[in-house]
């Protein structure tokens, strides 16, 4: 390892999970520089799976949910102010509030936020709400406290089923509309969207799919309602927009990199690429906001909105931050994700999308206790567990081995000679939200003027 890599100037801009978890194997890596951390909230880190579960039933509050850290950092914090750009020729991170941060390696952790209702004019209304931060998980569980007549959910993906979830446990009449077939099926495909269909149904949901919110009504500034696209109409004093995420990668428009609406794009190593492709030995990304190659999916980049993926790959980017070449390592943990919604355990590994058949492997829906594995091309590539979740590591070593699909007996209640069937993943077109894993195929998200050389 060259030694040169162990000092010198790093800034992380993100201050989440993947930005704490990233400083901190840096500095269980023998990083002595100086580190700066940039975020853009002024909290310190904080769990954000909690804001959608145990937040919104009222048995946490929004403030309790904050990160533990793991060791002390000796860092230089720069909260509450966002970058707003970053001079890569220069090495600098330009700061919201003037200030022009120096460093010698970038680590880019800046994560999604809640994608908006789109009509400003109705997101302002008293009642709308998102949840994504402390303080949008805060002012919901408020809302929710006080008993509003019926609540909106906009958005059937993990996210708008959590919080519908929430809110039939809580003894709330829920309406929860979904631009899709089914509740779930962009992150788990058609066939287990029709479960989930059921389940939701069985829980007193007033499902709507098929249908999107054409308006959102109000009233002295208020919420009073929705309209439908199927020209139906609600009475509503709270809606919740479920609408997916958006990757925060604006701040590096001007940057040159190979940043867009699907993330920042970089190698298995975490390296940043630029918009030519050519990638980067000083700027690094992790969580939410990167798309990286992976040799299980045929090398499509990938983006994840997972926990685990967060830390996993920051400490991955911190790890090759401090190491050259020969001893830097790639992220190529296999996707692992959970829900917990409708008193059921959803737990899931491989990307559910990447397929073209699923089976039952054990269990049985009416049982609201099964393993669903999904294949493509033959092999197994994913696999979801309802009230499984100890097997999911027999069917991740199928994953990691290429297994071939269906697979073959391998738990006391394997269900036998069920006959695998499309696994029905939509075209993300036809979902009010977005999969909260996205395989990215190999398009670039602009068109660019190539330079030839002249002569």
């Amino acid at each position: 390892m060259s030694g040169d890599l162990r000092s010198g100037r790093i800034v992380i801009v993100g201050a989440s999970l993947a930005g704490l978890r990233a400083a901190e194997a840096l500095r269980d890596e023998g990083f002595t520089g100086s580190l700066t951390l940039v975020g853009d909230e002024p909290h310190l880190p904080y769990d954000r799976p909690p804001l959608s579960k145990q937040v919104l039933l009222g048995r946490a509050r929004a403030e309790e949910c904050g990160l533990p850290a793991r060791r002390a950092l000796q860092a230089r914090w720069r909260l509450g102010v966002g970058a707003v750009g970053v001079d890569t020729a220069g090495k600098r991170v330009l700061l919201a509030d003037g200030e022009q941060v120096p460093y010698d390696r970038l680590l880019i952790a800046t994560g999604t936020r809640a994608r908006p209702w789109p009509d400003p004019g109705e997101a302002a209304l008293d009642g709308v709400f998102t949840v994504r931060t402390v303080g949008d998980a805060s002012r919901l569980a408020e809302r929710l406290d006080a008993g509003p007549r019926r609540v909106l959910v906009i958005g059937a993906g993990f996210t708008g089923s959590e919080i519908a979830s929430a809110c039939r446990e809580r003894g709330l009449a829920v309406t929860v509309a979904e631009r899709g077939r089914a509740p779930l099926i962009g992150a788990l495909g058609g066939t287990v969207g029709a479960w989930a269909t059921k389940l939701q149904l069985a829980h007193g949901v007033d499902l709507r799919c098929g249908v999107t919110v054409s308006a959102l009504k109000g009233e002295n500034g208020r919420l009073t309602g929705a309209e439908f696209s199927d020209g139906s109409r609600i009475d509503a004093d709270v809606a919740v927009v479920a609408l997916g995420a958006v990757r925060n990668t604006e701040w590096l428009a001007d940057s040159g990199l190979a940043a867009g609406p699907r993330g920042v794009a970089c190698d298995a190593g975490c390296r940043v690429f630029d918009m030519y492709g050519i990638v980067s030995d000083d700027v690094f990304v992790a969580g939410d906001v990167a798309r990286f190659p992976h040799p299980l999916f045929e090398y499509q980049l990938i983006a994840l909105e997972h926990w685990g993926n967060a830390v996993a790959q920051a400490e991955v980017a911190a790890h090759n931050m401090v190491s050259s070449g020969p001893h830097r390592r790639p992220h190529l943990s296999v996707p692992a994700f959970w829900s917990s919604q409708f008193g059921l355990n959803i737990k899931s590994v491989g990307v559910p999308t990447f397929s073209d058949q699923v089976v039952i492997a054990q269990g049985a829906p009416e049982e609201r206790r099964l393993v669903a594995v999904y294949g493509y091309r033959g092999r197994v590539t994913a696999a979801v567990a309802v009230n499984r979740a100890k097997w999911l590591e027999h069917y991740q070593r199928l994953i990691e081995t290429a297994a071939p699909f269906p697979p073959g007996p391998g738990a006391a209640d394997f269900v036998d000679g069920s006959e695998p069937v499309p696994s029905d993943v939509p075209d993300p077109r036809v979902l009010s939200h977005g999969p909260t894993v996205a395989l990215t195929g190999h398009l670039p998200d602009r068109r660019l003027t190539l330079l030839r050389p002249g002569g």
